[in-house]
């Protein structure tokens, strides 16, 4: 049956089965040590490559797109001063007049007016945090206890841990993970979950592309729940992307432009940089025009891509939005064959794992 005469619309679709020792646990010592498979659209083959050999895999003239958007420690671990009971919880907004809005993850209703002390990356008692309102959707609003004054960037550099995704050591951050699940170029704070696909990235790989000629850029992306929260319904259009926020500058915007009118191809590295373009041209109506904003955009078979020509991308969980995106972009069949010639070439998944090039 061809492509075109199934109901691409159906969850189970975008399935596949991964042994477990495939998803990666460390990163590499060397970052562009990565596999790098290359899927060519247009004649439906599969190359194998590195990460080192993008400068002979991507023209002068063609643009690299990277979110800039940098991880913050926001996983919190800390006990129920009370009653002792362990809490984790996951920071992911200052609002205003002090107060912090966490995402409880740990069973247990919390009441307004309790007292959490938080635990350092020692496992020692080491500050407080008030509960001051219980949220939607098993949220709640905190607010630092004796120091209504201390910025949430500067408490989490102290005490909040690396959000690592559950897959990777059940979370559990080793000192190591500070700057492995960063990218080098990591500009604005915001991201609860690392841009993976520019993880493969050294400032020397940057530098010798820049040397050959392709053009870099940055947009901001900061990486919520949304980009990761599992699909639960049976049909994608009964799927809500909750919102992140987004940034195409208007400096990134003109090289962009100026590069698609002299031949060259816009390569989003990452979802993230895809979504942002792609969301952008949404709004304006035009693809490569600077805006910002908050977007729940996503992508799925069908959709009509305006603003980028090719996308680097890590390998992503079965059933996700993230690997909808990628069988929009690529065909759905092909990604799914690309992705079980990675599982019989034992290529390393997720995070920390391999990644592709579709062009």
């Amino acid at each position: 049956m061809r492509e075109v005469e199934i109901d691409q619309d159906k969850l189970e679709l975008y399935n596949y089965h991964l042994p477990r020792e495939l998803i990666a646990q460390h990163p590499l010592e060397h970052r562009i040590d990565a596999r790098l498979m290359v899927i060519d659209r247009r004649e439906q083959t599969i190359a194998h490559h590195y990460v080192r050999d993008l400068p002979d895999l991507i023209e002068p003239g063609d643009a690299l797109v990277f979110n800039n958007s940098k991880v913050i420690p926001a996983r919190l671990v800390c006990t129920r001063t009370s009653t002792g009971g362990k809490w984790e919880g996951l920071f992911l907004r200052e609002g205003a007049h002090g107060v912090w809005e966490l995402l409880s993850k740990t069973r247990g209703r919390l009441t307004v007016g309790e007292s959490l002390t938080l635990c350092d990356r020692e496992g020692r008692s080491a500050a407080a945090l008030s509960v001051v309102a219980r949220l939607d959707d098993g949220h709640i609003a905190v607010r630092p206890v004796g120091n209504d004054q201390t910025s949430a960037e500067a408490f989490l550099e102290q005490y909040g841990r690396v959000p690592l995704p559950p897959y990777i050591r059940e979370g559990q951050m080793v000192d190591q993970d500070r700057t492995a699940y960063q990218t080098v170029y990591a500009r604005h704070p915001g991201s609860v979950a690392a841009p993976t696909a520019g993880l493969h990235f050294t400032s020397d790989l940057i530098q010798h592309l820049q040397k050959r000629g392709v053009v870099t850029a940055s947009v901001v992306l900061h990486v919520g729940l949304g980009t990761f929260r599992p699909i639960t319904a049976q049909r994608l259009s009964e799927h809500q992307m909750h919102t992140e926020h987004c940034e195409l500058p208007e400096p990134t915007s003109e090289k962009l432009r100026q590069c698609r009118e002299l031949g060259g191809r816009v390569i989003a590295v990452g979802t993230t940089s895809a979504r942002v373009l792609e969301a952008a041209a949404q709004q304006t109506g035009q693809a490569l025009t600077a805006w910002k904003g908050q977007t729940d955009i996503f992508i799925k078979p069908a959709y009509e891509f305006l603003a980028i020509d090719a996308l680097m991308t890590n390998f992503h969980l079965p059933k996700s939005t993230l690997l909808v995106l990628v069988s929009a972009l690529a065909g759905r069949e092909l990604i799914l064959r690309a992705y079980q010639e990675a599982i019989q070439q034992r290529y390393r998944f997720y995070s920390y794992g391999d990644c592709m090039l579709i062009v």
